[in-house]
């Protein structure tokens, strides 16, 4: 595997061997711009049109461990940006579903996905934090932008036994079985749509962070 794969995900706690080996076969470069394309393995986020962002690698590669993804899965992806964890999750999963308000960004994904190889990713353009209800449910939930809560369409939408990661506040978490588990700090955009902050009142919360 690439050396950014060892240095910035398997070091840091990044040890499940699927996603490892997505995050060496998805070619990142394909989803930045082109005049970042020299910086796309570099360990931070980098800019993309109409003031959104591709996250970190590191970031990334939490969020896939998080979802456990073991082959047969429906993923619902919310914030689509570039395309980037979008192909990673079907590169993990049998079906996804991406969500992106910027049609725009959507558009632009459209093009990444089918370029790299991932053209049967179903992008929608719509209100993310109100989650695709028509395809649920969802076994897992990937969400790129921050809330201030769960948004509670998306807890409607998982399966009973999904898994749902998204940012909340400056924490990335996971949210299963009614409880909230801590993963790591995290920067994102915010999550902008037409939801409630309501729905984690009555879940438990279990810090058990990463090393960083």
């Amino acid at each position: 595997m690439a050396d950014w794969i060892d240095r910035q995900l398997r070091r840091r706690g990044i040890t499940d061997e699927r996603v490892l080996e997505a995050m060496s076969r998805v070619p990142r470069e394909q989803f930045v711009p082109p005049e970042a394309r020299h910086l796309a393995h570099a360990d931070a986020a980098l800019q993309l049109p109409c003031g959104q962002t591709i996250s970190q690698p590191f970031i990334v590669g939490v969020i896939l461990q998080a979802l456990a993804l073991e082959g047969p899965e429906r993923v619902l992806d919310v914030g689509t940006g570039s395309g980037y964890q979008a192909a990673l999750l079907r590169a993990l999963a049998a079906e996804v579903v991406t969500i992106e308000r910027i049609p725009e960004l959507a558009a632009l994904a459209r093009s990444n996905l089918e370029r790299a190889g991932f053209a049967d990713v179903e992008v929608v353009v719509g209100d993310g934090s109100l989650g695709v209800p028509e395809r649920a449910p969802f076994d897992a939930i990937a969400v790129a932008a921050a809330a201030p809560a769960v948004p509670p369409a998306l807890l409607e939408q998982l399966a009973p036994a999904g898994r749902l990661v998204l940012p909340v506040g400056d924490e990335l978490v996971l949210v299963t079985g009614g409880r909230v588990t801590l993963l790591v700090p995290a920067r994102f955009v915010p999550l902008v749509g037409g939801f409630r902050p309501e729905g984690t009142d009555r879940m438990e919360t279990d810090e058990r962070p990463l090393p960083r």
